[in-house]
């Protein structure tokens, strides 16, 4: 096989939930498309990794300083639902039945992986309940034992403070990532999380 065109499928497969079939095809979906087109992809892909940072106050993804549901003025603020990985925060938007702010950790707590309280962004969120006055925090974390060790860390460092601490419900499947439940599912669990 020509390099440059190996080379292609190699990058494309390293890439996740994409096997050596689907690079192939992509990569000769590339060959085939017009200049602009694959110019555009190219462009596309570097601007995210030069454009988009961490957002200051949630650590989602953003554009500026603050992403646009932490910069949004009609979001309750004193709600924090609060998340693993960005793309989860993508998942509850797209049910459309939570209107509050929130937060990612970067992770789960994993002792298996060497993962502590301290890789994660846990401290900069229980100081951010602190200031902003966070009335309720919703705990939209993975159903596996990393979300449950990392929930209870959690739990402990807010329950002096007051705040309402909930939990989505159990309409996700144990041992399921967030990213691979439908919409309803995680809808239903948003709207029946229960109180810790």
């Amino acid at each position: 096989m020509i390099a440059p065109l190996e080379e292609l499928i190699t990058a494309l497969k390293s890439l996740p939930g994409i096997g050596r079939k689907s690079a192939e095809r992509v990569a000769f979906h590339l060959l085939g498309a017009p200049q602009g087109e694959v110019e555009r992809l190219a462009q596309s892909i570097t601007k995210i990794k030069t454009d988009v940072h961490r957002c200051k106050r949630c650590n989602n993804f953003a554009a500026d300083d603050l992403c646009d549901i932490c910069s949004n003025p009609r979001r309750d603020q004193e709600t924090i639902c609060v998340v693993g990985q960005p793309w989860e925060i993508m998942k509850i938007e797209r049910t459309g039945t939570y209107r509050g702010l929130y937060h990612v950790l970067g992770g789960l707590i994993s002792p298996m992986d060497e993962v502590q309280a301290s890789d994660l962004t846990i401290d900069s969120f229980a100081r951010r309940v602190r200031e902003e006055g966070t009335k309720e925090v919703i705990l939209a974390l993975e159903p596996k034992l990393e979300g449950e060790i990392t929930g209870m860390h959690i739990v402990s460092l807010l329950k002096p403070l007051g705040v309402r601490i909930s939990q989505i419900a159990q309409g996700i499947p144990v041992g399921r990532d967030l990213e691979f439940a439908d919409e309803v599912t995680l809808s239903r669990a948003i709207k029946g999380r229960v109180e810790l």
